[in-house]
């Protein structure tokens, strides 16, 4: 299993200099791999600043764009696209209800085993 370091170390580096200001410029050809566009958000793990770029569709915005998109396609338009597409998203609604009531009932599982229970859910994870 490889650890957060063994994989920063894996890493394509470039330099670049901090300005009094804490400002940095990122090389092009990381901002471009990175699909960066406006806004970026930072994070923190062990010593390691992780950034990446702002996704403007994440979670339920992100599902409603592609179920409507699906509509769309499907030919739906007016008021049977609207009721087609509060349709779906109910269904999507009660789909993720079961997942997490299905994964809290698979860590209640292995509770108390002594087993690793975020392996046996998840498999390897990188840790720092």
């Amino acid at each position: 299993m490889a650890t957060v370091n063994e994989a920063v170390e894996r890493m394509e580096w470039k330099r670049a200099r901090v300005s009094q200001k804490r400002q940095v410029t990122i090389p092009q050809k990381l901002f471009e791999q990175a699909g960066i566009k406006d806004e970026v958000e930072f994070g923190i793990k062990g010593n390691h600043i992780i950034m990446r770029p702002v996704r403007e569709h994440t979670g339920s915005d992100y599902f409603a764009d592609l179920i409507l998109a699906d509509l769309i396609k499907e030919g739906y338009t007016g008021e049977q696209l609207l009721a087609k597409f509060r349709e779906k998203q109910a269904e999507l609604q009660v789909a993720v209800q079961q997942l997490i009531a299905e994964s809290a009932d698979v860590a209640r599982s292995y509770r108390g085993t002594g087993e690793d229970e975020t392996k046996k859910l998840f498999g390897d994870v990188i840790e720092d």
